[in-house]
């Protein structure tokens, strides 16, 4: 008999206004989530305080929920130089915070946690609630696109190719729901 360890992963989609954040606790091949919000700094002017909302807040989800990895979307490459340094410390500060209480890290480019969750590098920010929700079964993953862009990260990470309890990869939302077809649900 294998015992399948529960695993839980926090997935985080950095910014210096809107941080997105959704946890998942996983028992072999079947994700279920815990919770998912936003940390919303649009009212901080002061740039140096709005990391530390970052730093605290991650440590406190840390601290709630015990994750075991963290997975956070990389930034991307903008014209806006500016705008890329203080995403480069959001996403920085995030993996600081998880680091100081020794919990890996990984890093995911927005293309493929798009991939990883709709099949299609390009998806909307909709495309990937709405495939979140079925993944998860849940209507809590549908409505809150900055939240679900965490979520979203923290998918992408358990649906990455490894072992499961039988032995099977999972590389992509469809061999997910291939292997699962209780989980889509038609709407």
């Amino acid at each position: 008999m294998i015992i399948t360890r529960e695993k839980i992963i926090l997935g985080i989609d950095p910014g210096t206004n809107i941080m997105g954040y959704g946890i998942i606790s996983a028992t072999g091949s079947r994700p279920q989530l815990m919770v998912l919000g936003v940390l919303d700094m649009r009212k901080i002017d002061d740039p140096y305080l709005k990391v530390r909302k970052i730093f605290d807040t991650t440590i406190r989800l840390i601290e709630q929920y015990h994750p075991d990895e963290l997975a956070i979307e990389a930034p991307f490459y903008g014209k806006n130089v500016q705008s890329m340094l203080k995403l480069g410390r959001a996403q920085g500060v995030a993996m600081a915070a998880a680091l100081s209480r020794e919990v890996p890290v990984f890093e995911y480019a927005p293309r493929k946690i798009k991939m990883a969750i709709t099949g299609q590098g390009n998806a909307s920010k909709e495309q990937v609630a709405a495939m979140l929700r079925i993944i998860l079964d849940s209507e809590e993953a549908e409505g809150q696109l900055d939240a679900t862009d965490g979520l979203a990260a923290a998918v992408c990470h358990f649906l990455q190719p490894e072992k499961t309890e039988k032995g099977e990869k999972h590389s992509s939302w469809k061999s997910f729901l291939r292997d699962h077809p209780d989980r889509l649900h038609k709407t």
